[in-house]
């Protein structure tokens, strides 16, 4: 990967999706053109953005520039989390082992479930009245 070359990486989860962009440089993290520490404010949510830089040990190697919309802290850490890996595992394959052993290349496929029809919820149904 040339110094100019930027290496592109898609996460989901639940209903946030990320699209991270990553090239060489010297560490910062931007989100939505805000430092990742002011983007996210709980400590377990920014760790869990971290975490695929931390794993491999090269924090300050890339820059990370991404756009992340839909879903709620949590489910937007962790598509960040997945599209960085991913961004990583393009720009470098000999990464690849090491992320899909730490579980970052993996799209947890949860998902919220449908309401369905006849009930108040996707499994609630409506209270019953003997009377």
């Amino acid at each position: 990967m040339s110094a100019s070359q930027t290496t592109l990486g898609l996460g989901r989860r639940k209903t946030a999706v990320a699209r991270v962009r990553i090239r060489p440089g010297t560490g910062s993290v931007l989100v939505n053109g805000r430092p990742l520490n002011e983007f996210f404010r709980t400590l377990r949510d920014l760790n869990e953005a971290k975490a695929p830089l931390g794993l491999l040990e090269m924090p300050e190697s890339y820059d990370v520039l991404a756009k992340v919309h839909g879903g709620g802290p949590h489910g937007q850490a962790g598509a960040l989390a997945l599209g960085i890996a991913r961004a990583l595992k393009d720009a470098n394959p000999g990464l690849f082992d090491r992320l899909r052993q730490g579980g970052f290349l993996t799209r947890d496929p949860r998902m919220k479930e449908r309401k369905k029809y006849g009930r108040r919820g996707a499994r609630r149904g409506f209270q019953f009245s003997k009377r």
